[in-house]
Order: C-alpha cells, then sequence, then structure tokens
C-alpha cells in the first residue's frame, strides 16, 4: 500500500487547531504527527497552513449538480454526489420526496445498485426517507398529492425493500406515527419529526417512541400557538427544551436569519446541530429554473438569491447550497467558532447516525476521508479513502456563495 504525508495543515478537531502532520497508509489515517516531521510517505503534498479536518457529512441532501436523486437513475446518484464532493462532502445520506411507491422504490433500487457509491461521489452511507408521512399544512414545497398518514403494509414493504435506509422524517402527530416510530427503532433507523404541527406534549411522546431529531429546525414546522386562550409549545421550542433532540439547520444563510441562528448555536450548541445543506438538483447553480423532485413527477422552481424559490416566490423550495457553505455561513452570522462548525458537520452528524465508531473524526485506524481548506472555507482538496478526489489547483474556481 502507499502511503501519503500531508505535512503542515492545521488540523481542526475537538474545539481546537492543531499544526500537524497527518500520515496516510493506504485508505486508513496512519499516524498524526508533530508539524513538518519529516516522514517518510511515497507522496507528500505539502499544506502550507491550510485548515484540514474529518470530511463533511451531509444527512439530508436531495441532490445538485442538475440532479435529484428522485430520478432514480445511477447517472443522478453518481451526478449529485460528485458536485457535493468537491464541495467537501465525503458522505451523505442520499434523500427522498414525498412520492408513489413506485417512484420511492426506484430511487431505493438504484441506491442498492450504487454499493456505497462512485469513486468520484461522496460515500452513500444510506438512505434518508422525508415524507410522505407529513402534515400538508407544514408540507412546504412537497407535492400534497402524494402526502399521507403512515400504513404499516407500505412502510414495512418499503424498508424491507432497502436494508440502509438510516433516518426517515415523519410527522408524529399523524394516526399510527407512534408506532412507525417504534417500529423503525427496533429496525436500527432514526426516526425524525419534521414537516409537523406537533406541539410539545406530542413531541415528548413521540420521543418516548423513538424520535431523537429534528428535521430542518424552524422550516415546515410548528412553534408558539394558543389553544382556547391558553399557549403551547411547538416543535422549535421542544428542540431547545429536550436535551434528547439533535437539530438539524440549513444554514445557507437564507432559510434562517443571524438571529436565529446564533440563538440555535449558543443555546442548543454543536453537540446536539448539524448542520445539512437540504441541496436540490440546482446545488452548484446561482440562478435560473429548475425542477425539485424527480423529473417525471417534480416542481418548477426558480433559482434565485442564493436560493431556491416556488414559482410564486412566497416559499423557498430547498437550498442550493454545499457543504462548504454552511460551515462558512455559521463562522460569519451566527459567530461560531471554526471548530465548532466543523464539528456540527463531521463528529456531530456521524453520532446522531450512530456511526461515530468510523466517521467524523480524524484519528489512527480511521478511513482517510479529509477537506481541506483556507481561511474563508473555500474547499482546497479533498480526499476520500486516502486518494486525493478533487484539488483546486486542477480545477476552475467557482463563484462563492
Amino acid at each position: 500500500m502507499s502511503t501519503m504525508l500531508l505535512c503542515g495543515g492545521r488540523l481542526v478537531q475537538d474545539g481546537c487547531i492543531t499544526l500537524c502532520d497527518i500520515l496516510l497508509d493506504g485508505q486508513a489515517v496512519e499516524k498524526i504527527l508533530p508539524p513538518h516531521s519529516g516522514a517518510a510517505a511515497d507522496t507528500v503534498y505539502d499544506l502550507d497552513g491550510l485548515y484540514v479536518s474529518a470530511g463533511f457529512i451531509d444527512i439530508h441532501v436531495h441532490g445538485g449538480g442538475g440532479h435529484d436523486f428522485m430520478d432514480g437513475t445511477p447517472e443522478a446518484y453518481r451526478g449529485a454526489s460528485a458536485l457535493h464532493l468537491r464541495h467537501g462532502t465525503t458522505a451523505m445520506l442520499p434523500t427522498t420526496l414525498a412520492a408513489t411507491k413506485e417512484e420511492l422504490l426506484r430511487s431505493f433500487a438504484v441506491f442498492e445498485a450504487c454499493g456505497g457509491g462512485f469513486a468520484d461521489g461522496a460515500k452513500l452511507l444510506g438512505l434518508h426517507i422525508e415524507g410522505p408521512y407529513i402534515a400538508k399544512s407544514q408540507c412546504g414545497a412537497q407535492d400534497p398529492r402524494f402526502i399521507r398518514n403512515p400504513d404499516p403494509a407500505e412502510y414495512n414493504a418499503l424498508l424491507n425493500a432497502c436494508p440502509h435506509i438510516l433516518r426517515w422524517t415523519a410527522a408524529p402527530e399523524l394516526p399510527g406515527a407512534p408506532e412507525m416510530g417504534r417500529a423503525l427503532m427496533r429496525r436500527g433507523v432514526l426516526p425524525s419529526i419534521g414537516h409537523s404541527e406537533a406541539d410539545s406534549d406530542t413531541v415528548r411522546a413521540a420521543v418516548s417512541c423513538g424520535f431523537r431529531h429534528v428535521t430542518h429546525l424552524y422550516s415546515a414546522m410548528s412553534t408558539i400557538v394558543r389553544k382556547a386562550g391558553f399557549r403551547h409549545a411547538g416543535i422549535v421550542e421542544s428542540a431547545y427544551l429536550y436535551e434528547e433532540l439533535t437539530s438539524e439547520l440549513i444554514a445557507d444563510g437564507c432559510h434562517l436569519p443571524a438571529s436565529l441562528l446564533q440563538m440555535a448555536y449558543r443555546l442548543i450548541g454543536p453537540r446536539r446541530l448539524v448542520l445539512v445543506t437540504d441541496a436540490m438538483r440546482g446545488a452548484g447553480r446561482i440562478k435560473g429554473e429548475s425542477i425539485l423532485g424527480s423529473l417525471e413527477n417534480g416542481q418548477r422552481v426558480i433559482l434565485e438569491d442564493g436560493v431556491a424559490k416556488m414559482p410564486d416566490r412566497t416559499a423557498f423550495a430547498g437550498s442550493i447550497c454545499t457543504a462548504d457553505r454552511l460551515v462558512r455561513t455559521m463562522v460569519t452570522l451566527a459567530g461560531a467558532s471554526l471548530p465548532d462548525a466543523v464539528r456540527m458537520i463531521t463528529e456531530t452528524p456521524a453520532r446522531v447516525l450512530g456511526l461515530d465508531g468510523r466517521f467524523g473524526r480524524v484519528a489512527p485506524g480511521r478511513a482517510a476521508d479529509l477537506a481541506v481548506f483556507d481561511h474563508t472555507i473555500r474547499i482546497a482538496m479533498v480526499l476520500k479513502d486516502g486518494a486525493v478526489c478533487f484539488d483546486e489547483r486542477n480545477e476552475r474556481k467557482e463563484p462563492i456563495l
């Protein structure tokens, strides 16, 4: 096996930034050494003070580069995962939308055939199923034609068809949702609360049924409401209140203003916050038209102002951001330290998925999945399993969003 030395980089991990060398042996990290150690290696890269971290992990992403996972083709899976790899994402959960059972099964079949990913794309860790068991009143950009209540026959058939489903977003107030949560928990699937009108009492009950995560905090969910004059907390408040819950943020600088990003960072904190792109097929583009969902049944959307919008411009239709932009936004708008921002896209998502024994950290024996970037969080190099998959010196530079 060949060895590689990344010399003079600044490792972003464990709440600090440490100047060091990183020695790779084949697909794994071999050692973390003092800076400019002079260790022997077949290949040496001088990082010259660039930052290096574990590769980014995106646990909620629908597509990118002109592709959507709901297209249900190998080309879509490859194209979307390749776009995000170039922006630091070395592992992801392809995410589906509310759709017919047949469309979901088609996408599942392609995922299974992909065998964990492509050489030029991010690793495909498993699937995230978003919908179709969500509240129509909180459907957001999801097509209400395909929204329905949980059906044990259907969701068990979907689970049987794809053993690599890792998380499922549903509205816990729907009939049958508690039973679904327990069924998912028995199979090792993370039930997530999202696109929901649940109040805090319903959220508390959902936690006991296995729900442990909140899908895109603040987006498509309940907050304080009055019932017969009395105020009731919603999902937003529950995310802050219940320590059992982790939450994800679409930190693209559009979905949430600086004030809400700051509040979540300060009061929930990097141990319970995950950064996600929620990117649709328009990720990697700045403006124009695109389609949310499959080419067959998707909805037309507009790309402008750094985000995807519904045609009437009254609501967002998913993000067009990449993971490096998430980190940049948390540092510049939320006031997060760089180590905390990186933790929310590496260690925390790995732990949320129960994969922290394999991913999310740079450590001896771990897969050599690394992101290298400058002080603006522009990606300079990406390594996956010890191989350089992207080197900005050989690529055309793109506008920073």
